[in-house]
């Protein structure tokens, strides 16, 4: 039975290694942008944890094309407030800022988040709408329910507040996971030594590496790590 010593030992270093990345692995991460990868079922391991993302998010830009300035300046903070005002209201939707990470938007941010658009006179602001993503959730429901967010928000002005077109899913702390994917992992590799019986044992390289994930859903991620397992015989 040396192969169930040999993924003990796997596994707590696996363990060690991810001490430090589970310590500050509290931040939200938008895993769709972010070592996202594409199901090669040559490449990507077939043991994976079925997670459901713990948030839709898309990008909106809230842009404005007074010609005067200031006033510009004023319509746009205006409606950043009533966006931040309205979130604050609603349950089911947060505001956010960031590409990979997700930083909590306030009021505090407003001037940090104008910036001139491409278009003489007008201004613009982008931020990140979110909804938490239920076990009951279908991807029109979440999506919807942003959509009415932004529908429902008053615009002062002549600001507009634009929906992007795509959308992303955020994961809060993956490197938590990955005391389960190696739970996964080491369970499969004592039956794969197993069905080759007595005399056999299995080397897992690679469990040191970061959580990785692919989209297996709409709201759907399957979460993994690459690592490869090899069937040997025990030497005696």
């Amino acid at each position: 039975m040396r192969y169930a010593r040999v993924l003990a030992a796997a596994g707590l270093a696996a363990a060690i290694l991810a001490g430090p990345a589970a310590a500050q692995g509290v931040e939200e991460i938008v895993v769709t942008a972010s070592r996202l990868t594409e199901y090669d079922p040559a490449q990507t391991p077939s043991i994976t944890l079925a997670k459901r993302a713990d948030n839709l998010i898309t990008k909106v830009t809230v842009v404005c094309d007074t010609r005067d300035e200031s006033q510009r300046r004023s319509e746009l903070k205006a409606t950043l407030r009533n966006l931040i005002r309205a979130a604050a209201q609603d349950k089911s939707i947060t505001l956010g800022i960031g590409d990979e990470v997700v930083t909590a938007f306030d009021e505090s941010m407003l001037d940090t988040v104008i910036e001139p658009d491409a278009k003489a006179d007008t201004s613009r602001a982008t931020l990140l709408v979110e909804t938490a993503i239920a076990a009951t959730d279908s991807f029109d429901g979440a999506t919807g329910r942003i959509r009415g967010f932004v529908e429902r928000t008053p615009k002062v002005g002549r600001t507009e507040v634009l929906l992007n077109s795509s959308w992303e899913l955020t994961l809060v702390g993956p490197s938590k996971y990955r005391p389960d994917v190696i739970k996964l992992v080491s369970e499969d590799a004592q039956r794969v030594a197993g069905a080759f019986g007595e005399g056999y044992g299995v080397e897992v390289q690679g469990l040191h590496l970061p959580v990785s994930w692919y989209q297996a859903g709409p709201l759907d991620l399957a979460l993994y790590i690459p690592y490869k397992l090899t069937v040997r015989p025990i030497k005696p």
